[in-house]
């Protein structure tokens, strides 16, 4: 298989992210509520509503932006037009021109993408992944696939779907600068950050894998002893 630019494979999928999030988990990653706001008629709660709607998996690579690859990953949930069409527009109901989508999850990371692109048929709002639960490593209890756009795209622990008219409302989460959030962030044609050449941003991105992934692996690995000991 092809990869795309600047990609490598790698045989295991880690947990992986900003490094302010290592230590971030959700309250009750066993709980799905999301709660769709922004330019809308009404907002809404989303929890058990899911299972009304038509259960897909797919298998679908995922590219991490510091160019590494997990291919071939099933997953499972729902197909995020299902949501929109089924849930979001007929309750909901976003106002004329409310195409900037942004996802906010419980450990506070947010992305932005446009509606355009999230109406692609392999975007996903996903609950399992390779025949389990999420768990906490790739973001129970629900998270955003859109395997067409890089991993930081594709939040985890999702709470909120907000439909905005512009970009006002979002941030990419501080501190970290806006070059490093393209609008887009399309892995085939390498939108890494804005302003600097996705083939520069690879060289830099590359050498922070190692440390970042000993950094997570060491969070969750501390989250897990906590939560043991406390459950005693």
């Amino acid at each position: 298989m092809e990869l795309p630019p600047g990609q490598r494979a790698r045989r295991d999928f880690p947990r992986f992210g900003l490094g302010k999030f290592a230590l971030r988990f959700p309250a009750t990653p066993e709980r799905i509520r999301v709660r769709i706001a922004g330019d809308v008629e009404r907002e809404l709660i989303v929890e058990d509503r899911l299972a009304t709607l038509p259960r897909v998996d797919q298998t679908s690579d995922f590219h991490c932006v510091t160019t590494w690859s997990a291919l071939e990953q099933n997953w499972s949930g729902w197909r995020f037009s299902d949501v929109y069409d089924q849930l979001v527009c007929r309750e909901s109901v976003p106002l004329s021109g409310a195409e900037v989508v942004v996802f906010r999850g419980e450990d506070g990371y947010c992305s932005c993408l446009m509606l355009d692109d999230l109406l692609k048929p392999d975007v996903m709002l996903a609950d399992r992944l390779n025949g389990q639960s999420l768990g906490l490593e790739h973001g129970a209890p629900l998270r955003l696939v859109a395997p067409a756009h890089y991993g930081y795209k594709n939040v985890k622990h999702l709470v909120a779907i907000e439909f905005w008219r512009d970009r006002r409302a979002y941030r990419f989460p501080f501190p970290y600068p806006a070059l490093m959030d393209h609008p887009r962030a399309r892995v085939a044609f390498e939108e890494r950050g804005r302003w600097i050449p996705g083939a520069i941003l690879r060289r830099l991105y590359r050498l922070i894998v190692p440390f970042t992934v000993w950094n997570f692996a060491r969070a969750l690995e501390a989250h897990r002893r906590s939560q043991s000991t406390s459950s005693r």
